[in-house]
């Protein structure tokens, strides 16, 4: 039987193209995304489904695709499918992580030139006649510092568009290296130098609980008096409010946004400020953009229905259909450590090292390796998986090592991860026992057995007698219930470490406290998925 593939939302023709000369039928039929029955109705009869952002994909959908195999998103975003409900079903959801890139870079650049010039206030103004040539006085890019926050692949390509302009560039971005930076040509900066040096400020990083409000009102009072801000990442980024109150002070000299915290953006208090220039999350608008994100994605659907490679999958690993059950508990043990590291670690990383001893090492290093370098890299960086992640940290100068040791091991299996970063080195080794669940089984060269939790507080200290009591005491005090506690030190009077399971997210105020605390050398909270 041919394979078939439906197309519920508008794609490029050229996408229809490919299918066809990879021999699978492809049905262009994009009235069904907005006619959720009428797709219903018809999905059984497909492989795969080919869409952009209009057609929803839930679990309801899902129960009645019996053949569906593979969802293809012509994209960056998946929030119109339930990944969940796919996965528990076995359905692979693919997207284009980069192909729109070079698309929302020149549109971060015209707004920049819109807004420096007043390009929409003075054209308004001439089409009605009168002629303010004096009221519209702009600024030159040239000579002036762009702040990028965020410098991925369309930060990357906007400093070097900016470049061209005579900027000078520089960039805050936890995974940039100081060999990338180079490489771009922009100079390595932490937030608050960024905000205070900058005389425009382009934001590049996906919403995260890290990245909200990113900009906001203490943050935008760091920033230096004039300052322009241009946003075509996510909406979230920036606290519209707090922005609307620095323009009217006149803090902010003003504003170009693509994205807002709520879209449609049919009514927003940005709107009737005369220095703010608008336009309705265009980043992705160019028939160029659209034709490579087409092409792509059907490329890489047929690559999985006719050979069975995954390419850009954002639920599911580069390994095979009978090796995953076997694989599933590595993976989960890696993608921990690494979240545990990443979370663990604040200035830019240069380099991530995976160690595997024991059953460990017999399996599939690459998909254990992915697993822990999204683990890292997740913290900040919330879309990126399993497949994207080796070509991320790439992207970002990152050094990926990995290596495997047959000798002897006082665990069956064991994996360490070690993370190096400007600051220095961090190291977390874990373990699966006999119940398959991942184990903690040392931090930092310590000894100490302990089961992930949804909530820990980490904490790295000087053995002193009374340190656990303070500490606890100020959980207490805070409200804050102790689950379980692990401690270890390398030596009485050396260097100690405690992973404390907490049912309760621990106040901030608390977690400074503890961070004071004589002894202690870092603190923070994790989290982690089930």
């Amino acid at each position: 039987m041919p394979k078939r593939v439906l197309v519920s939302d508008a794609l490029s023709p050229a996408a229809l193209d490919l299918f066809r000369s990879r021999e699978i039928e492809a049905d262009y039929r994009p009235e069904l995304g907005k006619e959720p029955s009428a797709l219903a109705a018809a999905i059984g009869a497909y492989d795969g489904l080919a869409i952009r952002s209009t057609t929803q994909i839930d679990k309801a959908l899902l129960a009645r695709a019996e053949r569906l195999k593979v969802v293809g998103r012509a994209g960056v975003g998946v929030d119109n499918v339930d990944v969940g409900a796919a996965t528990a079903r076995g359905v692979i959801v693919m997207n284009t992580p980069f192909g729109n890139s070079i698309t929302t870079a020149e549109h971060t650049m015209a707004l920049m030139l819109a807004l420096a010039r007043q390009i929409p206030a003075a054209d308004a103004s001439t089409r009605a006649g009168k002629w303010e040539k004096s009221k519209f006085m702009g600024v030159e890019l040239a000579g002036k510092t762009l702040g990028v926050i965020g410098c991925g692949n369309v930060g990357a390509n906007v400093a070097t568009r900016a470049l061209g302009f005579s900027m000078r560039v520089i960039a805050y971005d936890p995974f940039l290296t100081e060999e990338r930076a180079i490489k771009l040509g922009v100079e390595p900066v932490d937030l608050e130098p960024l905000l205070a040096r900058a005389d425009f400020i382009t934001l590049h990083t996906p919403l995260t609980a890290k990245t909200r409000d990113l900009l906001n009102a203490q943050s935008l009072k760091k920033t230096k008096r004039g300052v322009r801000i241009v946003n075509c990442a996510r909406g979230g980024l920036v606290d519209e409010a707090a922005l609307v109150a620095a323009l009217d002070e006149g803090h902010v000299a003003g504003a170009a946004l693509d994205v807002f915290e709520t879209e449609p953006a049919r009514e927003n208090p940005l709107f009737s400020r005369p220095n703010v220039v608008c336009t309705p999350h265009l980043g992705a608008s160019t028939v160029e953009a659209q034709e490579k994100v087409a092409v792509q994605i059907a490329e890489q659907m047929s690559e999985f229905l006719t050979r069975g490679a995954i390419a850009n999958a954002v639920n599911f690993p580069s390994i095979g259909a009978e090796e995953a059950p076997r694989l599933a508990p590595f993976v989960d043990l890696s993608e921990k450590l690494g979240s545990f590291l990443g979370q663990a670690t604040e200035s830019p990383i240069e380099r991530i090292m995976v160690v595997y001893e024991g059953a460990a090492a017999q399996r599939n290093a690459p998909a254990m390796t992915a697993a822990a370098v999204a683990g890292v890299l997740r913290p900040a960086l919330a879309e990126v998986n399993l497949v994207s992640a080796l070509a991320i940290a790439k992207e970002r100068g990152i050094t990926i090592d990995e290596a495997t040791r047959s000798g002897e091991s006082d665990y069956d299996s064991l994996i360490a991860v070690s993370v190096k970063s400007r600051d220095g080195e961090r190291t977390l080794a874990g373990s699966l026992f006999h119940d398959g669940r991942p184990r903690i089984v040392a931090v930092e060269g310590v000894r100490v057995e302990t089961e992930f939790s949804e909530r820990m507080i980490f904490v790295s200290n000087a053995d002193r007698p009374g340190f656990i009591g303070r500490f606890a005491g100020l959980l207490g005090a805070a409200g804050v219930n102790i689950a379980t506690c692990a401690l270890g030190r390398d030596r009485p009077g050396g260097s100690a470490v405690a992973l404390v399971a907490i049912d309760e997210p621990a106040p901030r105020e608390t977690m400074r406290e503890i961070a004071a605390l004589a002894g202690v050398r870092f603190a923070t909270t994790l989290q982690f998925r089930g």
